[in-house]
């Protein structure tokens, strides 16, 4: 996974929840939610983070191969997937003891939690980064509490302003997590407690009201009205042309092209995804990928088109927008997409987490793209509130 440098940070995702309370007949993060599998949208918040990270995946120990299936399909690339334990803490343990001991942050975060948005990941690691310690994001409690007896019997009305209603991702400083897991003397549904126990500081961060845990059928209904509830649509247009480089290796909607000529730029020179990043940006209203990416960047010279896609798409969220669906058009004689246009479109789906369609076509001999001297490609994207 490419990203802006910074901390390495490992994000332990737990999946191994049984979802009795769900009523489902598979385990939790296996259940559906507008099309993906409440696992792929946790996955694809992790994926769009601004750091390097290294994702771990704790499902339950008959859906190994399952998981890794639809991980590596959120995720774009290498993921870790191990078998869970009897209780939360045990399978958050299976998962640290595959963590890289070059990670310097730690987060874990509760797949059932499926529509925590990117930007919440990245809030909690820099706040680790800043302060040193723990961090878990939380929104305050606005019901009335009041403490009850056994009987039913109210006691105490609570005093809510000092009460917060915790979330996933948490994030630790690694060492301080681990220690906190090898003194654990209990067992804890909250790793912050854990690490609290152990004597180590953390701090509540504000939270997101998407954050909230899949956990009920009520739940699930409110995701998915969340996901397909009253929208203000926007749509963006862009385009992009590279010549061909016999020099290069082609790169071209997210795939390797191996025996190709390549397309000349300082980035790999995929047409498509700069396509669709212009159009996603224009959408948005956020300028175009020239202005946000600048050629004379060093960090994007010969970067792969996921790059600029994985930061559209999280400038696009961080706006408040989610992406609905994107159109593509290749207008050139080479290289034939048909044979691979199923994998291009399930390659840039997993990336912007929104059904991608590719087309292509040819100018019947006119013009530069007839002629075989490069590739064209022009994108259209629908952008939700």
């Amino acid at each position: 996974m490419d990203s802006i440098p910074g901390p390495r940070v490992a994000v332990v995702v737990v999946a191994a929840g049984s979802g009795t309370r769900l009523g489902a007949e598979l385990p939790k993060a296996f259940v559906p939610l507008h099309g993906l599998t409440l696992l792929e949208r946790s996955l694809h918040a992790v994926r769009g983070m601004r750091h390097a990270v290294e994702p771990i995946v704790v499902v339950p120990s008959d859906r190994l191969d399952e998981a890794e299936a639809l991980a590596r399909r959120a995720i774009g690339g290498p993921v870790t997937v191990v078998a869970g334990g009897a209780t939360r803490q045990s399978s958050v343990a299976e998962g640290l003891a595959v963590v890289d001991a070059r990670a310097d942050i730690i987060l874990v975060h509760d797949a059932a939690r499926a529509l925590a948005p990117t930007e919440l990941f990245d809030a909690v690691v820099d706040a680790v980064v800043e302060r040193g310690y723990g961090v878990i994001p939380g929104l305050p409690v606005s019901d009335t509490v009041k403490r009850v007896g056994d009987d039913g019997q109210v006691h105490e009305t609570v005093d809510r302003s000092a009460l917060s209603a915790v979330q996933t991702p948490q994030g630790f400083p690694r060492e301080q997590l681990l220690t906190a897991y090898a003194l654990a003397a209990s067992d804890e549904t909250d790793d912050a407690g854990l690490v609290a126990a152990a004597g180590f500081r953390v701090d509540v961060v504000p939270g997101d009201a998407h954050a909230f845990k899949v956990t009920t059928p009520w739940d699930l209904r409110r995701a998915e009205e969340l996901l397909t509830g009253s929208t203000t649509p926007r749509i963006g247009s862009g385009s992009d042309t590279h010549a061909f480089d016999q020099g290069a290796e082609l790169w071209l909607a997210g795939l390797h092209w191996p025996g190709q000529p390549g397309l000349a730029g300082h980035s790999d020179g995929d047409a498509v995804a700069h396509a669709i990043v212009d159009a996603l940006l224009s959408a948005a209203g956020l300028g175009d990928i020239g202005g946000v990416f600048g050629t004379g960047d060093p960090r994007f010279s010969g970067a792969h088109g996921d790059v600029f896609l994985v930061e559209a798409r999280r400038r696009v969220e961080e706006a408040g927008f989610r992406i609905g669906n994107v159109a593509v058009q290749v207008i050139g004689n080479r290289p034939k997409l048909s044979p691979r246009r199923a994998e291009a479109e399930e390659r840039l789906s997993a990336v912007l987490g929104a059904p991608v369609s590719v087309g292509a076509t040819t100018t019947d001999g006119l013009g530069f793209t007839g002629r075989g001297e490069g590739v064209t490609a022009q994108a259209t994207v629908l952008l939700l509130s």
